[in-house]
Parts: structure tokens; sequence; C-alpha cells
């Protein structure tokens, strides 16, 4: 090996080392410090028991158990998969414009979509 060719080998193990190791994780999402409180500022107000959108759908967002039992149609979250969950849906705008939630409120903030994202991303556990 000569002079000219170590210097390339040592950038090429270093640029190999750089993917090595472990991919960086996301902290766990809490769904009683971070999902509920977003759920229950921007949409209680309808999706409470009695209230006009729970009434229409059947979809209760008091707590962990109703959101996880859905609507009168089914399940609103698929635990590990946001991209198959009308919740994570309708509060990205990724549905039809009548559904999108919430209704006649400010849309959700990208960092409130992104946390609704990752918790279910992450399993929608009762944290």
């Amino acid at each position: 090996m000569n002079n000219k060719t170590l210097p390339l080998l040592s950038l090429t193990m270093a640029v190999g080392l750089v993917g090595c190791g472990s991919e960086p994780t996301t902290s766990s999402v809490s769904f009683s410090q971070e999902v509920k409180p977003i759920l229950e500022q921007n949409c209680s107000d309808c999706h409470q028991s009695g209230g006009k959108g729970a009434e229409k759908s059947g979809l209760v967002l008091a707590d962990h158990g109703a959101i996880m039992e859905g609507t009168r149609l089914g399940p609103v979250v698929q635990p590990g998969s946001a991209i198959s969950s009308t919740l994570y849906l309708a509060v990205a705008g990724k549905t039809h414009p009548t559904i999108q939630m919430p209704h006649g409120k400010q849309k959700l903030s990208e960092q409130q979509v992104a946390t609704i994202e990752t918790w279910i991303d992450q399993g929608a556990r009762n944290n």
C-alpha cells in the first residue's frame, strides 16, 4: 500500500462506520401526557358522551378504552399503523374534507398530528 492509498482507505472505513450501530430511536409517546391533552383540547367538545360527533359516529374520545372501541363502523386506531388508522387520517387531513377533524375548529398543528401518528405507530399503548 502506498501513501496515497492509505488516506483513501481510512476515509472509506470512516464512512462505513458512520452507518454502523443502532438506528436513532424516537422516544415513547405517552397517551396520558401527550395524546389525551391534544384530543381533550381539540376534539372532546364533539366527541364526548352526548356530543354532536359522538351522536353521529359513536366515537367517544373520553379515554383510551373508548378511543380503541372506535365508532359504530369499527376501530379508528390500528395499533402499529397510523396510515391504516382513521383517527390519524382524519386529523392529518388525509380523508375526504367532510370527515377531516376537527370540524369547525383550527386544524391540529403538524407537531400534534405527528404526536398522534407516532403514538399509533408505537402501538397506541395506554401509557
